[in-house]
């Protein structure tokens, strides 16, 4: 009945009426969108006078733009989460979207904003299947389905309107997650001009005067808190059915091209926004510490009796063994900037305490042994390459691994969520009763690891002795003695 008194969010009731000139085209205005790429605009607005507002494009035909248009493309957004310790839960109105356009049903709206003056990026968030080429548009005529082919008319578009201007061109930042996402982009962009025998003119255009920028972006938006709505709707005086729930956590990393600082001003706001010559080095980082994290402590976590990411790393063992596994062996195969490696890793350590995400363990359990494979196992090779010795907590955890697939742990049955012949084949590996045999069967199996395992001096006896510690004693003493033995 409270909600009945509310008056809707909108730009007359919030005092938010300040027109934006249009300088951001927006393909999709999803949760991500709305949490990451509009809060970051938005901050800029108000903290360092960039003064750009947002047409957001709505994505898809079976989308739909119009609640956002219903509160005058205005939402709330909630950031929720741990920094250094300390809890943070603020709220915002974020107010840079100017207007939503739906271009499938006004295409003529969608053809327009190639004409704004002020018009200087575009970007997109399409999911990882949204950088993809689909030879059936074989019109220029519109509305295209395809994301690429509606970006090269609108660039094509503007080439025409300008004359093909140099100082008109656009910068493009896509914030998909595939790797060269920008690059990705821009060559599907230019097989459409020449599927469509658009100018030569124009390819050139594309290639000198507009700049694309390859992104990693990271930040975890659950969106709309439809199962505790009612607990976020008491924390606001207005009708909001639009609002947006976040992690505090935000990493922007940018390719740098044409001197991007000094045509949006990320590098003036509290935010660990990155622009770099190579990306490469920050997606590693990413890999190693915050996908292997969540990768290397998995099975020791379960087999711990854990279920939650943050129970296990507010666990006292498992905590530390993350800790130790993260400072004194992965940091140290990055060769990247020490402070910067350990901020990071203190970043990542609060995003898995956060109390309002809940992450269960077994859901990180899905391909395992490939996740182990791309994200852990080169830090462990690594390390042995470089200190000629083996990383004991990264060999705990590949052992703890080992010990996860055979199914059942004590009375429990364990989360095995993997290929048929992964599973398969260890099942087959752990017909065998002795360490030694299912730890050579398991660490030589080069469908598992690409590589035989067995080759890595000391590796098969340290994986016996654990897998021998691990079913002979709790979690924790198995790996105190683990560590112990090779003290």
């Amino acid at each position: 009945m409270e909600n009945q008194t509310k008056q809707k969010l909108n730009r007359q009731n919030s005092g938010l009426d300040t027109k934006l000139p249009i300088k951001i085209v927006q393909f999709g205005g999803g949760n991500f969108m709305r949490g990451f790429t509009d809060y970051v605009i938005d901050k800029m607005n108000k903290e360092a006078g960039f003064n750009a507002g947002i047409v957001n494009l709505q994505a898809t035909p079976n989308g739909s733009i119009q609640k956002m248009e219903d509160q005058d493309n205005l939402y709330t957004l909630f950031n929720r989460g741990i920094k250094k310790g300390e809890i943070i839960d603020q709220k915002q109105i974020i107010s840079a979207i100017q207007k939503s356009v739906n271009p499938y049903a006004n295409y003529d709206e969608f053809l327009a904003l190639a004409k704004e003056e002020e018009l200087e990026f575009i970007f997109s968030n399409t999911t990882e299947t949204g950088i993809a080429y689909d030879e059936t548009e074989t019109s220029y005529e519109g509305p295209h389905k395809n994301f690429p082919a509606k970006v090269a008319v609108l660039l094509h578009e503007r080439f025409k309107h300008f004359n093909g201007a140099a100082d008109k061109g656009l910068r493009i930042i896509p914030c998909e997650l595939i790797e060269d996402n920008a690059f990705a982009l821009r060559n599907i962009i230019l097989k459409y001009a020449q599927l469509w025998n658009l100018e030569e003119e124009f390819v050139q255009w594309i290639e000198q005067s507009n700049y694309f920028h390859n992104t990693l972006v990271d930040r975890i938006v659950p969106g709309y808190p439809k199962d505790d709505a009612e607990s976020y709707e008491d924390q606001l005086d207005y009708e909001d059915h639009n609002m947006v729930v976040s992690e505090t956590f935000l990493l922007f990393v940018i390719q740098d091209a044409g001197n991007l600082n000094e045509r949006i001003p990320f590098n003036k706001i509290n935010e660990q926004i990155l622009v770099v010559d190579d990306i490469q080095p920050y997606r590693l980082r990413k890999v190693r510490i915050l996908n292997g994290g969540h990768t290397l402590m998995l099975a020791p976590a379960i087999l711990a009796g854990k279920e939650l990411v943050k129970e296990a790393i507010d666990d006292q063992f498992i905590g530390n063994f993350l800790t130790e596994s993260i400072f004194n062996e992965v940091n140290q195969t990055l060769g990247l900037d020490e402070t910067e490696l350990k901020d990071f890793a203190e970043e990542v350590f609060d995003r898995f305490r956060n109390p309002f995400i809940k992450h269960h363990l077994a859901s990180i359990a899905l391909y395992f042994v490939s996740k182990f494979k791309v994200r852990v196992l080169p830090s462990l090779l690594q390390y042995v390459e470089t200190n000629n010795k083996l990383p004991l907590n990264l060999t705990f955890s590949l052992a703890s691994l080992i010990r996860f697939y055979q199914g059942s742990y004590g009375e429990k049955s364990l989360p095995l969520n993997d290929e048929a012949p992964i599973v398969t084949k260890f099942k087959e590996i752990w017909a065998n009763e002795d360490y030694e045999t299912v730890a050579e069967l398991a660490l030589s199996e080069t469908s598992f690891w690409n590589t035989d395992l067995t080759r890595v001096e000391g590796l098969k006896a340290a994986v016996v002795k654990a897998l021998y510690e691990i079913d002979h004693n709790d979690m924790e003493t198995a790996y105190k003695n683990f560590i112990q033995f090779y003290s």
